[in-house]
């Protein structure tokens, strides 16, 4: 199974990208299941959506404690929440953000897959959206569900814009093995 915790803020998106992974993995012939957490209960307060697949049934309805992998929609979250708390050896994190060099990253991240969402919704949007970008790179990232399922849903949701900034998450997503890359392990 893997298990993915995605932070982010209320308003941005987070519990939708959880629910198009899940379409995807669906589509794509794999069970899924999602489910958020919110904190401050408004816009802006910090949110944490859940997001298992698998290739058998998800019965477990639970927050998703080991995540193998991280999302980060937010970067100003780092400040604010501990996103690596109980991160799986072997896990991803996939992130909003210029660089990674300053940031201390737990040896039990394995990938780091990050990529500029702001600068890049401010030239797609015109305003700060970037969780379709994030949810690109996560989808080249990890491998786990297939962009074009991932790309059909957010047409329906989002419509042609956000499949603009899933393409170019996607495209431009930088990633980098870290700490020993992954060992034998499937990621």
């Amino acid at each position: 199974m893997k298990e993915i915790r995605i932070h982010g803020r209320g308003g941005q998106g987070a519990v939708t990208t959880s629910e198009i992974i899940v379409y995807a993995a669906v589509e794509d012939g794999l069970f899924g299941a999602c489910f958020p957490y919110f904190g401050f209960e408004k816009k802006g307060g910090p949110v944490t959506a859940f997001v298992r697949i698998d290739e058998r049934k998800i019965r477990e309805k639970n927050q998703v404690y080991n995540p193998n992998c991280i999302m980060v929609i937010d970067p100003t979250l780092i400040n604010a929440v501990d996103i690596f708390v109980g991160a799986k050896d072997n896990s991803i994190l996939v992130m909003n953000t210029k660089s990674v060099e300053a940031m201390e990253i737990p040896n039990e991240i394995k990938r780091v897959a990050y990529v500029d969402a702001n600068s890049a919704s401010m030239d797609i949007f015109g305003r700060l959206l970037p969780n379709t970008i994030v949810l690109g790179a996560f989808a080249k990232a990890t491998g786990w569900v297939s962009l074009d399922k991932i790309i059909e849903r957010t047409k329906d949701i989002w419509g042609d814009k956000n499949v603009e900034a899933i393409q170019y998450g996607y495209d431009n997503v930088k990633i980098l093995d870290v700490n020993g890359g992954f060992s034998n392990e499937e990621n």
